[in-house]
């Protein structure tokens, strides 16, 4: 189960958002548990997030590439919103080389993050 999907141009990211959180922290992978209309289908993976910022005019958003592009040690001009701007479960898509994306991001284990 990974929320991490390779696509021609990069990697598609699963993501559920929990803004105004006690910190910015990466939880971990979860199912989706819901379809959103957003690519995520029942039984999907999803990678939780948690960000302290507020859901407003785009913040919580600025936080969770910022946090991820830090975490993952890529730029923050290769992370894109494409689906769930104002949703908490959202897609990412990362550009560059997708195999080594998918390295980039398996050194990050999400299987390691605690799940709940």
């Amino acid at each position: 189960m990974t929320p991490f999907k390779p696509v021609a141009d990069g990697v598609r990211v699963a993501i559920r958002l929990t803004p105004k959180a006690s910190r910015n922290a990466i939880a971990g992978v979860a199912e989706s548990g819901q379809g959103s209309g957003q690519g995520s289908s029942q039984g999907e993976a999803v990678l939780k997030v948690m960000v302290t910022a507020v859901p407003e005019a785009g913040r919580a958003n600025e936080a969770l590439i910022k946090l991820l592009a830090k975490e993952w040690g890529i730029a923050k001009s290769s992370i894109s919103l494409i689906a769930g701007a104002t949703d908490r479960n959202k897609i990412l898509h990362i550009a560059g080389d997708p195999v080594d994306l998918m390295v980039r991001l398996s050194r990050t284990d999400p299987a390691g993050y605690r799940t709940s």
